[in-house]
């Protein structure tokens, strides 16, 4: 079946060869340290089969997934991603790379027991197919960890609070204007509690969640050493979980029982 329109602009920008995802983290080690933070915390003394990193670019996370499984697939829809990975991940003989999209996956039913998501929700207005998806392919006793772009995070607190509003339900769309006109691969932030409940909607429940890249700021990334960020990163992704205080909220989710 050909793919619309709009599966086809899911992997748009990471297709152009004007636009080099591994160099869009250059510069962003506290981001990327803040999330395998989180990552290794949550996967803290368990091992898996079979896992997948659905979306997961150029195998950027890939890699330390790899030390919690025997056997890593990358699910990829951008096939520029998938080339710069089979460079980026040479040699690791444990990781597969596929072209796929989220929301068809070619797994079969309960086959997965460890699915990560990371940096995709925000491409995703409504998230609903691929976490039906996502919940077809992971076994009863499997896990997922998903990263949430998170617009209720503490600047926006204030900035609503001062306003006496309350935060949308739906995803809000933050592209530029002229971003919009061109119908440019969406980019949204969501509410969390939206995110659990579309969650429950397709059989999942959220086991744990964490406040990831508390600390991200141009600003002080300028005036703080990376490493006094990241040690005070990792207490405050359990102490400000419930606040969702960061610009990124991860869930440990599995099935509903």
């Amino acid at each position: 079946m050909p793919k619309t329109q709009t599966e086809n602009r899911k992997a748009d920008q990471y297709d152009d060869p004007t636009y080099n995802y591994l160099k869009y983290w250059q510069g962003r080690d506290y981001e990327n340290e803040s999330e395998e933070i989180a990552i290794k915390y949550l996967l803290r003394k368990k091992h898996f089969h079979h896992a997948i990193d659905i979306g997961g670019g150029y195998g950027r996370l890939s890699l330390l997934l790899s030390n919690y499984a025997d056997k890593v697939t990358l699910v990829e829809p951008s096939k520029q991603q998938l080339d710069i990975a089979g460079n980026y991940l040479k040699g690791q003989v444990s990781i597969d790379k596929m072209l796929g999209q989220a929301n068809k996956l070619k797994f079969a039913d309960q086959s997965i027991d460890l699915a990560i998501m990371i940096r995709v929700m925000h491409h995703l207005p409504d998230p609903t197919p691929e976490l039906r998806e996502i919940a077809r392919v992971l076994s009863d006793d499997g896990h997922l960890i998903l990263e949430v772009a998170n617009f209720t995070h503490f600047r926006n607190k204030l900035k609503y609070g001062l306003k006496f509003k309350k935060f949308p339900v739906e995803p809000v769309d933050i592209r530029s204007e002229k971003n919009r006109k061109d119908s440019v691969i969406p980019f949204v932030n969501h509410n969390p509690k939206t995110v659990i409940k579309q969650l429950a909607h397709v059989g999942l429940k959220v086991e744990r969640t964490l406040s990831v890249s508390n600390l991200r700021s141009p600003a002080l990334k300028k005036i703080l050493p990376r490493q006094f960020m990241l040690a005070l990163e990792k207490p405050m992704q359990t102490g400000l979980a419930k606040s969702y205080f960061g610009p990124s909220v991860f869930f440990m989710i599995k099935k509903a029982s």
